[in-house]
């Protein structure tokens, strides 16, 4: 029997190592079975089910009219649904002749070669992007629910007024489809809405065999803006393509921009394709995507206004006062010339202002001291944001503490003649010069509005009833007697304005270039008949003279007028 021992410790060792294998086995089963079932019941459903995202459509942004300034228009591409062929056949090939005659786009031999290949494997090549409504009507009707074609739809972006409000508007990012500036940028999470999702099932080939929404996108919301589109084609159409600056139309009582023209402008379109560099470049020249209505420029004689109603509100000023202007006036040792060097002789105070007379505000300015003229420069609403919905520029009103600590220097009397007058370290943004000259008839600033739904926000104008009158009486003179007379012939039309040429650096330097001309302002308050009075607001950037800013602004109003009448 002993010799039987070693079988049978044999046997038991073999039966040991089975029965431990087959345990392990069980295990195994059992943890891929039961345990991690889900994880790889949810990998084989991805080795036949494919999700796929389902574009939502972009808000639309309207004017106050309810036209369209920016929407989406349906994209139609053509594709190849290949059918498991290994090669095609020659009914296929004659298709594919007729389909690039009709959309007049020949196929490329890689074009052809990944079309082959779709047909094998049962994929997808494209043949035709953006088709016309015509092309598109002509395939289908050649080749109705043929199995080897496919049209995909998606929506993009477009501007049906071109150019139009270009600044307002903005632009979106091709590759994110997000908005890059303006309105497309700052609403963007209201526009975009938001992507839904489907799912499809194929089979081993790659071939689609049923297609499921999981979630149905939602369309982004619409916007409307206070832009009147009729009002936007006139500053545009009227702004000189020569120049660079801005026009502004803005209703003084609830601010409301009606129009906002700046130049020089650009296609939002161009950036849903791909650009070249040279095209990027030259899209740099003259800055084209500055919005020049919140850039920030010298005011020029425009801040006058602010250094009179300072001097009245302080008695620095009687408003029958008379001046006597010999062209120029001597502080510390030099001389401080008139706008008019040969002088304006003698002037009553709403006389000087309406000819823009420097002697009287250079008297005033040896009255006043610089932080007087900022404490009225900001009840005007200069030196501080408007609040508006864009990005903007707050300016500069100097004072003696905003020069010690930005320059490390004290203040010296001679640079408040220069402020006085609007010149020296000031700087204000078309925008806020707008509000200011509409603040001057309503009696509050108002916050500039660019949708329809923003809150209206106004803030009081803290100057007497008599210092806004005697501001509306010259500004009136002005135009019926002063350096904007040229717009006092326009029937029906009553005009209040200022005009303003601000130079930009020395004077010496006007002969070197053009860039270092003055900047012409015309601002101006409008009451035209019975309808609502606007504000019209004018700047080009080297000009030379307030000439070429009230001469724009004449055909402004004249267009204006002819729009009102209509």
């Amino acid at each position: 029997m002993n010799h039987l021992q070693p079988i049978d410790s044999r046997l038991r060792s073999i039966a040991i190592a089975l029965s431990i294998a087959f345990c392990l086995i069980v295990i195994r089963l059992f943890y891929l079975q039961v345990i991690s079932q889900p994880y790889y019941a949810s990998r084989s459903e991805q080795n036949f089910l494919r999700v796929e995202s389902i574009p939502s459509a972009r808000g639309t942004i309207y004017d106050c009219n309810g036209n369209a300034l920016a929407t989406n228009r349906p994209i139609t591409h053509l594709a190849w649904n290949g059918t498991g062929n290994r090669t095609l056949n020659d009914v296929q090939k004659k298709m594919l002749t007729t389909i690039e005659a009709i959309t007049q786009t020949p196929l490329s031999s890689n074009a052809q070669h990944a079309i082959l290949l779709a047909e094998r494997h049962c994929k997808q090549a494209p043949i035709a992007q953006d088709i016309s409504i015509e092309q598109l009507t002509t395939i289908t009707e050649l080749y109705p629910n043929h199995c080897n074609l496919t049209l995909n739809t998606h929506f993009q972006r477009h501007y049906p007024q071109g150019t139009l409000a270009s600044h307002v508007i903005g632009y979106l990012n091709r590759q994110m489809e997000t908005g890059q500036m303006g309105l497309e940028k700052i609403c963007d999470e209201l526009l975009k809405g938001q992507d839904g999702s489907r799912i499809k099932t194929i089979n081993s080939t790659g071939r689609n065999i049923t297609t499921t929404t999981q979630h149905p996108s939602r369309a982004g919301a619409d916007i409307v803006t206070t832009i009147d589109s009729d009002l936007q084609h006139i500053a545009e159409r009227i702004y000189p393509a020569e120049h660079t600056g801005c026009v502004l139309i803005i209703d003084p009582e609830d601010g409301a921009i009606r129009a906002l023209a700046s130049r020089p402008t650009f296609d939002p379109a161009l950036f849903l394709k791909p650009i070249s560099h040279a095209v990027w470049s030259e899209l740099q020249y003259k800055q084209p995507f500055l919005n020049r209505a919140t850039n920030p420029y010298p005011p020029g004689s425009i801040f006058k206004l602010i250094t009179i109603s300072a001097a009245l509100e302080n008695g620095l000023l009687h408003p029958d006062q008379l001046w006597d202007c010999k062209g120029f006036v001597e502080f510390a040792g030099r001389n401080y010339w008139c706008n008019r060097k040969w002088g304006h002789g003698t002037l009553t105070t709403p006389q000087a202002f309406a000819h823009s007379c420097n002697v009287l505000f250079f008297e005033l300015g040896k009255l006043m001291d610089i932080d007087l003229l900022a404490d009225y420069a900001k009840r005007f609403g200069l030196g501080q944001s408007t609040d508006f919905l864009f990005t903007n520029n707050s300016g500069i009103v100097p004072t003696r503490d905003w020069k010690m600590i930005t320059k490390g220097e004290r203040w010296w009397p001679g640079e408040t003649l220069s402020v006085a007058i609007g010149q020296s370290f000031l700087l204000s943004t078309p925008l806020q010069i707008a509000r200011m000259i509409g603040a001057i008839f309503t009696g509050y600033l108002a916050k500039p509005r660019i949708l329809e739904t923003e809150p209206l926000e106004q803030s009081p104008l803290e100057l007497q009833p008599l210092t806004l009158e005697f501001l509306r009486r010259s500004m009136r003179l002005v135009v019926t007697r002063g350096t904007g007379r040229q717009l006092n012939d326009i029937p029906g039309m009553k005009v209040y304005a200022k005009t303003s040429t601000a130079q930009i650096t020395d004077l010496a330097k006007r002969k070197l270039s053009d860039d270092y001309l003055e900047h012409a302002w015309f601002a101006s308050y409008v009451q035209y008949k019975a309808a609502k009075p606007l504000v019209f607001l004018v700047l080009i950037e080297h000009a030379g003279s307030s000439q070429v800013s009230s001469k724009v602004a004449k055909e402004l109003l004249l267009a204006y007028k002819q729009y009102a009448d209509s």
